[in-house]
């Protein structure tokens, strides 16, 4: 089920990307018409080359961008894009490449490579050397590289294109897409975009992080990112001796988290306890006559369960069941006024009782529920059983 589950996504991944891409190159051709209708004049001057490095944009219009890379061991001072402005001036100043501890400064005069020849048939992720293109012009030849540490760039890479009997197609590297404004310009596509989250076929159980060409999934405190790298697997800090609980605590793992309680036997007039084990209290035996003893509780357990928010309800949460029957009738409710608004109980069995939660609980959040059964002969109370259930809702659905 698992497989068809990841198969279906995956189909469904791909149906979204060639649809995007019909999109994309819709939009692009649409961009083409619009800018051959627009006037001459309407475009800002040619930009300067940059020595050792590389301009990505062959559109000059007014709002259309280019970017500037830097050969490999070079360093890229100022604007990494400048923007063609109303005024037909770009923005920002024009950048230079330094190396070696020299800045080159770009000649007035200096050749602009306008034709591309030879582009390399891959470029390497974010976390490989730079990449690099190859350009060249009648007389010259030079290769230029985006640095992986320059964040706009890294998002930003040349197309592979080539020119085929008139024709000029370009390509890009995996997770990246022609630009509408120039096609060899290729831009990130942005999956944690293409599937939001909370929406079937999403990539992260909870936040995705678009990276150059691919995404990666982050978990919240207290989880680890699960083998499949996208859902998230609670961390037990109780059995992984993660917690700060004492001694005389018991530690209680929740979804992302953890509590410390403390369990106390109940003080009641004319009744005293005894804890039997960690999670539960009986009663000592009672004077004969004193019917405050007698009448409070012979036992209370205690029971810690960890939900996750909003979960579906109705729900079984809880079972209480009689061992051993000594009257002739068991009764099974809750006490007090606490969480009558989320829970109910129910007789499953003539000696079995069940806690259900009525409505989803938006975390985080602590409910609790005193459950009690009662024994009886003849109307005549034989003995009580107390269970105190206690939720701790976690503020996440996973």
């Amino acid at each position: 089920q698992v497989e068809k589950l990841l198969s279906a996504q995956e189909a469904s991944y791909q149906q979204s990307l060639r649809s995007l891409r019909k999109r994309l190159n819709a939009l692009m051709n649409s961009s083409t018409v619009k800018h051959t209708t627009k006037a001459h004049n309407a475009t800002c001057p040619k930009p300067e080359s940059l020595a050792y490095g590389k301009r990505l944009g062959r559109v000059f219009g007014v709002g259309h961008e280019v970017h500037f890379v830097c050969k490999a061991g070079y360093e890229l001072l100022g604007p990494q894009t400048r923007v063609c402005l109303a005024s037909l001036k770009w923005s920002g100043q024009q950048p230079t490449c330094r190396g070696d501890g020299v800045i080159f400064m770009v000649p007035f005069c200096s050749p602009v490579l306008n034709t591309v020849t030879n582009i390399p048939t891959a470029l390497p992720t974010l976390s490989s050397s730079p990449s690099s293109v190859s350009t060249s012009s009648p007389s010259s030849s030079v290769s230029t590289s985006s640095p992986s540490s320059a964040p706009l760039s890294a998002f930003v890479r040349p197309s592979r294109c080539t020119q085929f009997q008139g024709s000029y197609h370009c390509i890009c590297d995996a997770g990246f897409t022609i630009s509408g404004r120039d096609s060899d310009i290729c831009t990130d596509m942005d999956e944690c975009q293409l599937f939001p989250l909370a929406q079937p076929g999403r990539l992260c159980m909870h936040t995705c992080i678009n990276t150059p060409g691919s995404y990666h999934c982050v978990c919240p405190s207290g989880y680890n990112l699960a083998r499949d790298n996208r859902s998230c697997k609670d961390i037990d800090e109780c059995e992984s001796r993660l917690h700060n609980c004492t001694l005389d605590q018991v530690c209680v793992n929740t979804y992302g988290g953890f509590q410390c309680v403390q369990v106390e036997c109940p003080r009641i007039t004319n009744a005293t306890y005894i804890k039997t084990s960690p999670m539960r209290c009986e009663r000592n035996p009672c004077v004969v006559g004193d019917k405050a003893c007698t009448q409070a509780p012979n036992s209370v357990s205690f029971h810690f369960m960890p939900v996750v928010s909003n979960m579906s309800a109705p729900r079984v949460l809880f079972r209480v069941s009689a061992a051993r029957v000594l009257g002739d009738t068991l009764r099974f409710g809750l006490l007090g006024s606490r969480g009558r608004s989320h829970f109910t109980m129910q007789r499953s069995g003539r000696q079995t009782g069940t806690l259900l939660l009525v409505s989803p609980v938006q975390g985080p959040a602590t409910l609790e529920a005193e459950v009690e059964m009662s024994e009886l002969e003849r109307q005549a109370l034989l003995g009580r059983y107390l269970t105190k259930v206690t939720l701790f809702v976690s503020p996440y659905v996973f």
